[in-house]
């Protein structure tokens, strides 16, 4: 069995993480452990004492994240003006837990998906100037797209099949709204310009807010360095208005860069549209309004 396969959310819990720590760093073995409510869904997260996090991949598909993050934030977090998770420690794959995890500095902060937010533009200001930051990067042997990064950062005319498909869930002036900003994403592909750092899922649950500002940026598991379009999703998903502006203006990309991210947006918002949990079906919504407005 690889160690990817046996890999199983169900049996991610704080038992498990005490029974690791014990086994691979005994010097953390004796702080409380306890688990992160908004911890993520590709990957589980503990607080570990204080001062540091425990973070395992949940299912197979999420493995390859791992050492991914544990390589490259080190080397980003020197070329971005924020905080981001610095590693403490690289766990190894073990009969316990047959799939590599890691021990991270604690960030304060509560993410913005569920804290209050004081000056919506200077947010947008300070994210922008984040993901600028973060495209400078050098990216020299950075990893290249894939599953890894479910694609982010490469055409995004590989959903093709999968978003037209998705179509149907649309229908009269929307569906033709749609089929619109979608022929436009792919037709934009062949406009790529040079590989560049990318966060790969600019979600308000991965930016963490203290004192009402942008405090850190947080779950690098779909960087990659490619097309940096899925990136300016923000404008659709959480920045409404001026703050939108302010974002677009301050991430000075081509308009061929943004008809991808509209494409990476209209994507999202499709899958989403009938998830079931809590919420998700009211921001899928949104998301597809906000785009078509703009159409």
């Amino acid at each position: 069995m690889s160690a990817a396969a046996s890999v199983d959310a169900e049996r991610i819990d704080a038992g498990l993480v005490r029974e690791l720590l014990a086994e691979q760093f005994p010097h953390w073995a004796g702080l409380p452990v306890r688990a992160v409510a908004a911890g993520g869904n590709d990957h589980r997260m503990f607080r570990l004492g204080d001062d540091l996090s425990v973070r395992l991949p949940s299912a197979p598909g999420y493995v390859a994240q791992v050492e991914k993050e544990q390589t490259w934030l080190p080397h980003l977090a020197a070329a971005v003006p924020l905080p981001i998770p610095r590693v403490h420690g690289r766990g190894r794959p073990s009969p316990r837990f047959a799939a590599p995890w890691s021990v991270y500095g604690w960030i304060p902060g509560a993410p913005a998906a569920h804290t209050p937010i004081g000056d919506l533009e200077r947010f947008a200001a300070d994210l922008a100037a984040f993901l600028v930051a973060l495209r400078a990067a050098e990216a020299a042997d950075g990893p290249e797209p894939g599953t890894h990064s479910a694609h982010r950062g490469g055409p995004v005319g590989h959903w093709d099949r999968e978003v037209r498909d998705l179509l149907d869930r649309v229908s009269g002036r929307e569906r033709v709204l749609a089929e619109g900003i979608w022929r436009d994403a792919v037709a934009a592909d062949a406009e790529t310009g040079p590989a560049r750092w990318l966060h790969g899922d600019v979600a308000a649950a991965n930016l963490l807010v203290r004192d009402g500002r942008l405090a850190a940026v947080v779950d690098f598991g779909c960087a990659a360095v490619g097309d940096p379009a899925c990136d300016t999703v923000p404008v659709w998903t959480f920045l409404p208005g001026p703050a939108g502006s302010v974002f677009r203006r301050d991430l000075a990309l081509d308009d061929a860069t943004w008809a991808r991210g509209r494409g990476w947006a209209l994507w999202k918002g499709l899958i989403m549209l009938t998830n079931t949990a809590p919420g998700q079906s009211d921001f899928a919504r949104r998301v597809l309004s906000n785009l078509f407005a703009e159409a």
